[in-house]
């Protein structure tokens, strides 16, 4: 997770911030709002997070706090499975509009 500066913004404000890893961080982001989102509504502890996804308690801690740099998306995505989500990955080529890279719709 390093910084670069990056005078120009872009669409992404970590990219923004400099950070190397800013699509995928992002992208964690987005999954880890649609998977707490999904806690909320059901009214789960931490606890019962952990034993529906198989994370540990201190994962579920840090999914909940968005502290998201040793979690992987892979890790992200099973657990919205474990919650009865489709996830779905499209790859399909650039276009001029769009530059190359990582997005995610929840």
């Amino acid at each position: 997770m390093n910084r670069k500066y990056n005078p120009k913004g872009v669409d992404n404000v970590l990219a923004d911030l400099g950070f190397d890893d800013a699509e995928e961080l992002s992208a964690k982001a987005m999954l880890a709002f649609k998977l707490n989102k999904l806690i909320d509504k059901q009214g789960l502890s931490q606890t019962d997070v952990a034993s529906i996804t198989g994370m540990t308690q201190p994962k579920v801690s840090q999914v909940r706090r968005y502290k998201l740099q040793n979690i992987s998306l892979e890790r992200l995505m099973q657990a919205l499975v474990a919650f009865d989500q489709h996830v779905e990955i499209v790859v399909s080529p650039a276009r001029r509009a769009h530059v190359p890279g990582i997005s995610v719709a929840a």
